[in-house]
């Protein structure tokens, strides 16, 4: 009888109206971030941690392509590829899926639980928050970095109460800093929390005393100590700084470019912006130079980067969140017994928002080869494997990655999505080719290429099937393979008139 009572108030308690809410809004949080194997660069993080797993040991060199063979290459993603090839082998598309669906929908609960005690007000605004990070969702390492900096975030505020949970900030950088460059954003996230304390206190509104100042910049200090430990040793220091001043990168890849609000996609995160600011002006609650400090920076990481989007949200929506009150207001206590029949309510609501997350996320895994097919050339590698010989393959950006991935025995590629390595000179020289201007064939004669692959439809395979020197071995609605006749390259014809496409990069 007494066990009975016990189960009947513990389904009570799961079933309260605030608790099936919050978990209506984390059960869409994880439908929504269940997405398709789409990112053209998880392929070849899927070859390295392959690579790894097969040679036991971290390439410092690239591997994977002909044009920078040998070329020192950092591989500061190591772990995070591990991991992602592991979960493959042990779950397939399905697993990796869902996993990676799941580390988002735990750093939206990790922000969540810095919104402050309204529940209703915390979920919805945490949600809006989360939509606003959506062009970064999916199967990648950066997934894995939005998760530490979430965390990173709540153990820096709970620091103000429990200075002791600083300490926790060594063991996340030994594996954040193995994991993905992102590291850099918590070190950086201390620096700005101890920074913005130390003015406070500079200027007499802090209750902190100097020695948790002092103590933050202890650990903040060992935080740098520990950044070595990884098998790129000091060059992670630099690293991550080399990348955000990479001209390839601001130039040629999307997500390292400004957020473009002509885009329907990243309207969620201008409503943020701007209910942000909103909500800052309307309330009372003075700003803390610490919060206004973190809030400007991250603001202008995020204007300047898509990738950075979701530091700003990060920051701002635990500041809106508590600044909008307690809505609705309840004067039921939490010991109050709820009415059956808003019990069995809730459950009904419950039990049908877990089926829809399942029904979704099943639906996305059973549509992971039709997705395939519909953004990767499958079939013209296919018929690669079915023909293989030695080639050097110019290959479209966006499938340097599949190509790395697909290939077996596997095949070196033209360029793939780790513009870091490729650099500059590299990226023009690509993308003239692939425009088919300029010095489009010197790029095809230096690099020996006997072999494009590319849309069919792309400036070069529309100027190369006029061309006597090359012809057509396979066609698709998603590809096209021409293959260079002998003495092509060397005996290239003039370039033709040069296209205004842009290449998709």
């Amino acid at each position: 009888m007494l066990r009975s009572s016990a189960m009947m108030n513990a389904m009570e308690s799961v079933l309260r109206t605030r608790s099936v809410f919050l978990s209506v809004v984390f059960l869409g949080l994880l439908a929504m971030t269940t997405r398709n194997v789409i990112d053209p660069d998880v392929w070849w993080h899927l070859k390295t941690g392959q690579y790894i797993a097969a040679h036991k040991s971290i390439p410092h060199t690239d591997p994977f392509s002909y044009t920078r063979a040998g070329e020192p290459w950092v591989a500061h993603e190591w772990l995070s590829e591990l991991l992602m090839y592991t979960l493959l082998r042990a779950t397939g598309w399905g697993g990796l899926i869902v996993i990676f669906a799941a580390i988002l929908t735990a750093a939206f609960w990790f922000l969540h639980l810095r919104c402050g005690p309204a529940s209703y007000i915390a979920g919805l605004v945490t949600l809006c928050g989360a939509w606003a990070t959506a062009p970064v969702w999916g199967v990648r390492p950066q997934v894995l970095s939005l998760l530490l900096t979430s965390l990173w975030l709540l153990i820096l505020e709970r620091s103000e109460r429990n200075p002791t949970l600083l300490w926790w900030t060594l063991p996340l950088t030994l594996l954040w800093v193995n994991l993905h460059a992102g590291f850099a954003l918590g070190l950086a996230l201390s620096a700005l929390f101890l920074s913005g304390e130390w003015i406070e206190h500079a200027l007499g509104r802090s209750h902190q005393s100097a020695s948790r100042l002092r103590v933050m910049a202890l650990i903040l200090l060992l935080d740098l100590l520990i950044v070595p430990l990884n098998p790129n040793g000091l060059r992670m220091f630099s690293y991550p700084i080399e990348t955000l001043r990479s001209a390839a990168m601001q130039n040629y890849i999307v997500e390292w470019a400004s957020p473009n609000f002509h885009h329907a996609e990243y309207w969620p995160f201008l409503v943020v912006v701007l209910g942000t600011f909103a909500a800052l002006g309307w309330s009372r609650v003075k700003l803390r130079p610490r919060d206004l400090l973190l809030l400007l920076v991250s603001l202008y990481a995020a204007l300047c980067s898509i990738r950075l989007l979701p530091l700003f949200v990060l920051v701002a929506v635990p500041l809106v969140s508590t600044r909008l009150g307690n809505w609705p207001r309840s004067t039921s206590s939490p010991q109050q017994t709820q009415p059956a029949i808003m019990t069995l309510l809730n459950g009904t609501i419950l039990v049908a928002m877990a089926a829809f997350a399942g029904v979704h996320i099943a639906h996305m895994i059973q549509h992971q080869p039709q997705a395939e097919t519909e953004r990767f050339p499958s079939r013209a590698v296919d018929f690669l494997q079915a023909h293989s010989s030695s080639r050097r393959i110019f290959n479209h950006y966006d499938w340097g990655g599949y190509l790395i991935w697909k290939l077996d025995p596997p095949t070196p590629v033209f360029i793939d999505g780790r513009a870091d390595l490729y650099g500059q000179q590299l990226f023009d020289q690509f993308a003239d080719t692939y425009q088919f201007k300029g010095s489009w064939q010197q790029s095809l004669q230096r690099w020996s290429v006997d072999t494009v692959l590319v849309p069919p439809r792309s400036p070069l395979a529309t100027g190369l099937r006029s061309s006597s020197g090359w012809t057509v071995s396979y066609e698709d609605s998603q590809a096209v393979i021409l293959t260079a006749l002998p003495a092509a390259i060397r005996t290239e014809p003039a370039a033709a008139k040069p296209s205004l496409v842009k290449p998709s990069l």
